[in-house]
């Protein structure tokens, strides 16, 4: 046992290794200048190799450097058990389909800020409105509000999972500030950006360059209100070109969906599938676009966790892709204007047929209300009636 005494004895010590992050203090403790102030972890006599005093630094270091008192973890639930618990069970969702990869990649990224915030001992519990408040201050630095909006409500997911399964014994205590960016803020961004649609003339001009078979995924675009990542995974047999129908439950919300398609679709999509590329995998070969290597025209996954347990996101997204290219080749490209931009045009201009049940149907919304609990159908003349409306003011001449 090596007693130290005083300062010369204290100095004869030294550190473990050249990067050890304490010093022996003249005291004979272990000890560590945080944020201008002297931080000790036990007495050197007791601990001559350091081993638990760095034990205890790496356990306090994320709340001294954030100028907190440390909170050490005794009996309960530790952040860093409460999110591998919650990605232990959005990953047995994502295997069973009930989650996108891509989810579970961004569930896994906030686990891992979460952890890096309050440290991995820190009590669920300890955790207190001052924590959450700092927590967001950091990170509304470069991210836009809906960014952040996303990112806070996915925080709270991962703490609502601790209290409905009991795993603590007290609400989480956010305080008044850990909550999204107003709905002001988050229309004067989107009002910043400019509409999130296409004029007819504009549509015209794209439809008129555009070749195969991305014309045929733009006219489902306009014409049903199809996304780029439902046009990539649509069936081949959901499109019926000798009735003129699509019938395609929304894979977003399990909707039911049934589209009338115009004459300019469905002489489209034929001709698309007459020069349809033979697909690579037997997965695909039933999907009504395959790429010119044999691929579907999108894919989403997400890597293996890797050595420092960080999970990728592979996303690729030909359409959006070529439909850029063709934007930009006609001067119409700008921030927040992609293939989605022709679903937000299906909505607005297909409104204005005054039918909002009809559009509801055609686009898979999903209202939740007693009304659509009851609503057991539309009928087709319906449909047809709010197609047509926007068919007449795309084609229209001026």
């Amino acid at each position: 046992m090596v007693k130290i005494t005083t300062k010369k004895a204290a100095g004869t010590v030294g550190k473990p290794r050249a990067d050890f992050p304490l010093f022996v203090h003249a005291r004979g403790y272990w000890a560590k200048k945080v944020r201008g102030r002297l931080v000790y972890f036990g007495k050197v006599a007791d601990d001559p190799k350091g081993k638990a005093a760095l034990e205890k630094w790496l356990e306090q270091k994320d709340a001294l450097l954030a100028g907190r008192t440390p909170r050490v973890a005794g009996d309960g639930l530790a952040v860093r058990d409460l999110c591998n618990r919650f990605l232990s069970n959005r990953q047995a969702k994502m295997h069973a389909g009930e989650l996108s990869p891509i989810s579970f990649a961004d569930y896994h990224a906030t686990c891992a800020r979460i952890v890096k915030a309050f440290g991995p001992n820190r009590l669920v519990v300890d955790l207190d409105a001052t924590d959450f408040e700092q927590f967001r201050r950091r990170m509304a630095r470069g991210w836009s509000p809906v960014t952040l909006g996303n990112e806070i409500r996915r925080i709270r997911v991962v703490f609502r999972y601790a209290e409905q399964n009991q795993l603590i014994p007290v609400p989480i205590r956010y305080g008044s500030e850990f909550k999204p960016p107003p709905c002001r803020i988050l229309r004067k961004q989107r009002q910043a950006k400019g509409l999130r649609m296409f004029e007819a003339v504009q549509l015209r001009a794209i439809l008129d360059k555009a070749t195969m078979p991305l014309q045929a995924m733009i006219l489902l675009g306009v014409n049903c209100g199809l996304g780029n990542t439902e046009i990539a995974n649509l069936p081949a047999k959901v499109v019926d070109v000798t009735t003129g129908w699509l019938d395609y439950p929304r894979p977003k919300t399990s909707v039911l969906r049934r589209c009338p398609l115009w004459p300019e679709t469905v002489a489209a999509v034929r001709e698309a599938i007459e020069q349809r590329p033979k697909a690579k995998s037997p997965h695909h070969a039933g999907l009504m676009f395959i790429t010119k290597y044999g691929k579907p025209w999108g894919t989403r996954t997400v890597s293996n966790p890797d050595e420092k347990g960080k999970v990728r996101k592979n996303a690729d997204d030909p359409v959006c892709k070529e439909f850029n290219k063709l934007l930009v080749s006609l001067e119409l490209k700008r921030p927040g204007l992609s293939f989605y931009g022709l679903r937000h045009t299906f909505e607005t201009i297909g409104g204005d047929s005054r039918d909002q049940v009809a559009v509801d149907a055609i686009m898979g919304h999903a209202r939740d209300d007693m009304a659509s609990v009851y609503r057991e159908r539309i009928e087709d003349a319906r449909l047809v009636a709010v197609t047509e409306h926007v068919r007449k003011w795309l084609f229209a001449k001026e």
